[in-house]
């Protein structure tokens, strides 16, 4: 039997979630992929969401050739839809029940608290913008505020599943004569009907009601953005200034309650940016630095801004945080972790 400590982390998404196994001394011993782990996705209940953990963490110790049956001293668990005390509580509860094996100590919180641990431990902002959006700040003292994060029915602004949402909104308006769009629709139509494998307007009920996939639909997002940037399509420029805008507004939102030391650090508010819809970086960025100006007199006026890409998964975070809340200081090399893609001062 080994007598070497191993945390583990969990970055659990709307589409797929992602594990790494560590030592105490801050290594990565081992990874291993698995399915979405939300526990309100449609197609699996929180009692699944715990089994595709629980067959995460088997399979990473049989890959770092660990004992399946010797339990972690500690697993953090950052999740889409790991949001409330209630829910965290009864993750937890639950987990520790069924699975004895897994973990002497567990800590659930939602994905953009692995993300944010994963770059710093002094606090700081993380936007999630993937296939849906989520905002959140932690101040040094430990204070929080959050922006969205509520599912693509009443939120998710700025996500994949908003980029396609507005495209096709837009497209059916014009088609109906409600909103006539001043945009060219032909591109976005014809992107509809390849991915979807559809006809018309009538296709899409399957779709949008019966056969619904949140991440399917999402994935249309990448053909609109190299309509965007290969075909320089007008209407898809402008739903990705649109996307750059929204996502500023969330970054303005919490950073009212941002402490001062966040807002005057070097390179001034630093936003850990994950997702993939930062890689159309570039389609938004003119929209973005629009929207982060102070809307009245409530805002705050941002005057330097540094936005940061993980170069680490956001399960390496979860991990620490698992640790901690086991209580131990996971070492992590925070320097190596992100980098800045994109400083900006405002005149």
């Amino acid at each position: 039997m080994t007598t070497e400590e191993y945390y583990g982390g969990i970055e659990g998404g709307a589409t797929h979630s992602k594990m790494v196994l560590m030592k105490s001394d801050g290594s990565i011993v081992a990874w291993a992929d698995g399915p979405a782990t939300n526990q309100w996705a449609p197609t699996h209940c929180i009692d699944e969401c715990l089994k595709r953990i629980n067959d995460l963490a088997v399979e990473i110790k049989k890959k770092a050739g660990t004992d399946e049956n010797i339990p972690l001293k500690g697993l953090g668990m950052s999740m889409s839809g790991g949001d409330s005390a209630e829910c965290q509580a009864k993750m937890t509860k639950a987990i520790q029940e069924k699975y004895k094996t897994l973990s002497e100590s567990f800590n659930v919180c939602n994905d953009t608290y692995g993300a944010l641990a994963t770059a710093t431990d002094k606090g700081g902002i993380v936007l999630i913008a993937g296939t849906g959006s989520n905002c959140q700040l932690i101040n040094p003292d430990g204070g929080r505020s959050r922006v969205g994060g509520w599912g693509h029915l009443i939120g998710d602004e700025g996500s994949a599943f908003w980029i396609v949402h507005r495209a096709l909104k837009i497209l059916f308006d014009h088609e109906d004569n409600l909103f006539p769009c001043q945009y060219d629709v032909t591109f976005v139509r014809k992107t509809m009907c390849e991915h979807f494998n559809v006809q018309d307007q009538f296709g899409m009920l399957d779709h949008l009601y019966t056969n619904f996939t949140k991440s399917f639909y999402a994935s249309m997002a990448v053909k609109l953005a190299k309509g965007a940037s290969e075909l320089n399509d007008p209407l898809c420029k402008h739903i990705f200034e649109e996307t750059g805008k929204i996502l500023a507004l969330h970054v303005q939102a919490v950073s009212q309650h941002a402490d001062e030391s966040l807002l005057k650090g070097p390179g001034g508010l630093s936003v850990v940016c994950v997702g993939s819809v930062w890689k159309s970086w570039d389609l938004m960025k003119e929209g973005f630095f629009k929207a982060l100006k102070p809307r009245n007199d409530q805002d705050v006026k941002i005057t330097e801004i540094s936005l940061l890409e993980l170069q680490q998964n956001g399960a390496v975070g979860a991990a620490a945080l698992g640790a901690k809340h086991a209580g131990y200081q996971l070492p992590l090399d925070y320097k190596a972790n992100s980098k800045t893609f994109c400083h900006h001062k405002f005149d």
